[in-house]
């Protein structure tokens, strides 16, 4: 079931994108004669009265088909509701639609968060002993994994020396790790109602600092917070917004700006639901900013000037309206197709890396 709810987040986002786009042309009166969630083979289909709405095999993505180039179309060149025929500004919008309903739908999901269930109050966080393993990631280091570290471990203590409850706990350990490069570590993990020793040697790092990959979090339970009014909703709701917003823009920047350290961490669709049904096994609440916080990600990545994406076809636009005349078609569809065979192929890497590092799929290489 976290499994299922973590794809229908997924979906629901997706559905949100394409969304945006084909309102901004219908409202327009623009024609747009396809909405499909999913790409590949058509699972289910139903003809509209101006549009074929369908749901496809592979659910990485999904489309608004405009009938400019359908050879079939019935629809003259010329008509001036084709997408092609609207002025530059008629298309910027349609094209700049989805990357702002996802900015405005991740927006709302904090609202609904703050006035649900609360956000955590970290002032009141409940410690306990030990600092929790929420995450294995294999693609920075494969230490923790090959000693045997689990997502949802509890480190007990580190070289025998107990991590209390409190905050420091994960600093502490952390430190350790990062000095100990090559050097062994003696780790005390509870997991479940058994304790375990694990010893492991941390691997050294581009920056000179020991690594074992893995996330480390508080160990405990966190006190929520709920707005007491619709407008205390919007306010708390806009101040994580913004957080979550710098947040995503810096590691974006990191990204770019140390590519060569920062690229193992880029995670696919398959990673993506895997985080998201570990969090809704371990606290559905946080699905809220979960959904919040890939929403922000699919705008900014689909605003990024690359071809396939939302951007790159605002980078046409942009070109259009400086020259005064559009790119020879034949340039736009071959730039967009190689930059639509690369998204693809860099998505297909992705899946294959990251279903490789799923912890059952370990098991049966073992």
């Amino acid at each position: 079931m976290s499994i299922l709810a973590a794809i229908a987040v997924l979906a629901v986002l997706i559905l949100v994108h394409e969304l945006g786009h084909f309102m901004a042309a219908r409202l327009q009166g623009i024609y747009a004669n396809r909405f499909s969630l999913g790409f590949g083979p058509v699972l289910w289909k139903y003809q509209g009265s101006q549009t074929e709405y369908s749901i496809r095999a592979f659910p990485l993505g999904g489309f608004v088909g405009f009938p400019d180039d359908d050879p079939d179309s019935d629809i003259p060149p010329n008509d001036p509701n084709l997408l092609r025929n609207r002025p530059i500004l008629d298309r910027a919008i349609v094209i700049s639609a989805g990357v702002i309903a996802n900015l405005v739908f991740a927006y709302f999901l904090l609202v609904g968060q703050v006035a649900t269930v609360g956000t955590p109050d970290f002032t009141n966080f409940n410690y306990q002993p030990g600092v929790l393993v929420p995450e294995v990631v294999a693609q920075s280091s494969v230490v923790a994994k090959e000693a045997g570290i689990q997502a949802g471990d509890v480190v007990l203590s580190v070289n025998g020396q107990t991590l209390g409850a409190n905050q420091e706990a994960i600093t502490y350990l952390m430190k350790q790790i990062q000095q100990s490069p090559n050097k062994p570590l003696r780790l005390t993990i509870q997991r479940n109602q058994e304790t375990l020793p694990i010893a492991l040697r941390p691997e050294l790092g581009q920056d000179g600092k020991g690594k074992i990959g893995v996330q480390l979090a508080p160990n405990g339970n966190v006190v929520r917070k709920r707005a007491k009014n619709i407008g205390e909703a919007f306010s708390k709701a806009a101040d994580e917004y913004q957080r979550v917003v710098i947040l995503t823009a810096k590691g974006f920047g990191q990204l770019i700006s140390n590519f060569g350290e920062t690229a193992e961490q880029v995670s696919g669709p398959v990673k993506i639901v895997e985080i998201g049904a570990n969090i809704a096994r371990s606290d559905a609440a946080n699905l809220f900013q979960f959904a919040a916080l890939i929403s922000i990600n699919l705008a900014i990545i689909n605003i990024l000037p690359l071809p396939a994406l939302d951007g790159g076809q605002l980078v046409f636009l942009l070109i259009e309206g400086v020259m005064g005349k559009p790119l020879p078609t034949e340039i736009q569809q071959n730039v967009m197709q190689t930059g639509l065979v690369l998204l693809l192929g860099l998505g297909i890497v992705l899946i294959i890396r990251d279903t490789a590092n799923l912890a059952w799929v370990q098991k049966l290489l073992q």
